[in-house]
């Protein structure tokens, strides 16, 4: 009863680890999620902290070892989930929501195939882009949904809507973040995600062209909050209304200074479209 007890206080300590990462790295995820119910909050902050420590990796804090490190990471979060203990906090979280939830190992596996991209890939054409988008942010969400539907089981035929959703949510996501990270990710880390750009600079009218790429993602995904689970779909809501208003904010950003300065949603505004999504979610 004792060991019991200390492996729950444990659990416990572990996901308020995660929880801080997610804090200390998204302030729009971070407000989201806490209109999650508190076993989806938990299984989703715990996924979100495994993917930002292999970020880290791949993102220079590393250094050098870097490939070695996430070869390595990748194989620790692919064998966690059978073990009940970690020393690691965050791989030790990672686990017992992956137990929960019924992670995928497929979208695990996908993901870490996109982190590989950043350390040897500076540019893409469409179908590169397309992939490592997949995996870099689509399984973000399918495993989302995962943890939404583990204890609110949905017919086949809505999973399967709920999948597109989120596949449509985190690819706009993962676009906004680079349209918002233009300078950063070219200057500092050497690298160009969008097709369009290549070695250019950003002008309007490919800004127009992505812009509206990242509109129809957002429409897509809004068809399929409806079928959310009671437990997420505020958050949910919340989060697409958050990115909407980044997207809108970019659209009326000059390309020029999207191409140096990174962009960013007021807290004030924040909190009243995080509101408004809420209200809309539960009607």
């Amino acid at each position: 009863m004792e060991s019991s007890r200390t492996l729950s206080r444990y659990d416990l300590m572990c996901d308020r680890v995660a929880a801080q990462v997610i804090a200390q790295y998204s302030t729009s995820f971070s407000l989201a999620t806490r209109f999650l119910a508190p076993r989806v909050r938990t299984d989703v902050r715990n996924l979100y902290a495994m993917v930002r420590i292999a970020d880290e990796i791949v993102d220079g804090t590393a250094g050098a070892d870097a490939a070695q490190l996430l070869d390595a990471y990748e194989t620790q979060v692919l064998a966690a989930p059978a073990a009940r203990f970690h020393t690691d906090p965050v791989l030790h979280a990672w686990a017992n929501s992956a137990r929960r939830c019924d992670f995928s190992a497929e979208h695990v596996t996908a993901f870490f195939a996109s982190m590989r991209r950043d350390l040897n890939q500076s540019t893409y054409n469409p179908a590169e882009f397309d992939a490592y988008v997949y995996g870099s942010a689509e399984v973000i969400g399918l495993m989302c949904v995962s943890a939404f539907v583990a204890e609110e089981p949905v017919p086949a035929s809505t999973r399967a809507e709920l999948d597109d959703g989120a596949r449509a949510l985190g690819s706009a996501f993962q676009k906004v973040n680079f349209l918002r990270d233009l300078a950063e990710d070219r200057e500092n880390l050497g690298r160009t995600y969008f097709p369009q750009l290549g070695e250019r600079e950003i002008d309007d009218a490919v800004k127009a062209e992505l812009v509206a790429d990242i509109r129809a993602d957002l429409a897509r995904a809004r068809r399929a909050i409806g079928l959310i689970p009671g437990s997420a779909r505020g958050a949910v809501a919340a989060a697409e209304a958050l990115f909407s208003e980044l997207t809108e904010l970019i659209d009326a950003t000059p390309a020029a200074t999207l191409a140096t300065t990174r962009i960013s949603v007021p807290r004030h505004r924040k909190l009243y479209v995080t509101a408004k999504a809420l209200r809309r979610a539960h009607v």
